[in-house]
């Protein structure tokens, strides 16, 4: 699986083989075909890794956030540059791949979309921010979606200089417009407009 992952950030879907892949994870073509008949068939498991590896990374980086003022640009931080890795890479070229070959369209929407709640879901949680207030919502979706065009901005150029200070400004702009979190004599979160 992590072959193929590799194989689709470095070469794109169409050059990718089940012979490359097989070669690059040091085993047969026959012993990859066993396991995964088609080229289809490890790519469908490939862009599940790739979902599940970019959940886990936030997850593990989110283990390592501040608290305080300082957390909501840690926070965004740590959310696109999820976005700025191999995974994505390889999840940009399959996206394309994807809009023109309908097989690979019906397994990679349905995952894509998953993936997405999941990530949505986690941001929130992160940013401690409850979606029924008005706006929230769409302000945690545009965070992921500010996160994927600066991903996108990357593939040709490193733009981590550029990223961090977007990463700064949104946050800037992201903190006012969120409810804040406050403290219920009980100790639990309650958020207050």
């Amino acid at each position: 699986m992590e072959a193929a992952v590799e194989c689709i950030a470095e070469l794109g879907w169409n050059g990718t083989t089940v012979a490359i892949i097989a070669e690059r994870a040091g085993v047969s073509r026959g012993a990859a075909q066993h396991h995964f008949p088609t080229r289809e068939d490890l790519v469908t498991a490939a862009v599940e890794l790739v979902g599940e590896v970019q959940l886990i990374e936030l997850r593990t980086r989110t283990e390592e956030l501040p608290s305080g003022s300082s957390r909501i640009e840690a926070v965004v931080d740590t959310l696109l540059d999820l976005y700025a890795g191999p995974m994505f890479r390889a999840a940009l070229h399959l996206w394309v791949a994807a809009s023109t070959d309908e097989s690979l369209r019906a397994v990679l929407v349905p995952l894509e979309a998953r993936v997405g709640r999941e990530a949505h879901r986690i941001a929130v949680e992160l940013l401690g921010v409850d979606e029924s207030h008005p706006g929230v919502r769409e302000m945690v979706q545009a965070t992921l979606d500010l996160g994927r065009g600066l991903g996108l901005a990357n593939l040709l150029t490193d733009d981590t200089r550029r990223r961090k200070r977007i990463i700064r400004q949104w946050a800037r702009v992201l903190g006012p417009a969120l409810p804040v979190p406050v403290t219920t004599g009980t100790g639990d979160p309650e958020v207050s407009s």
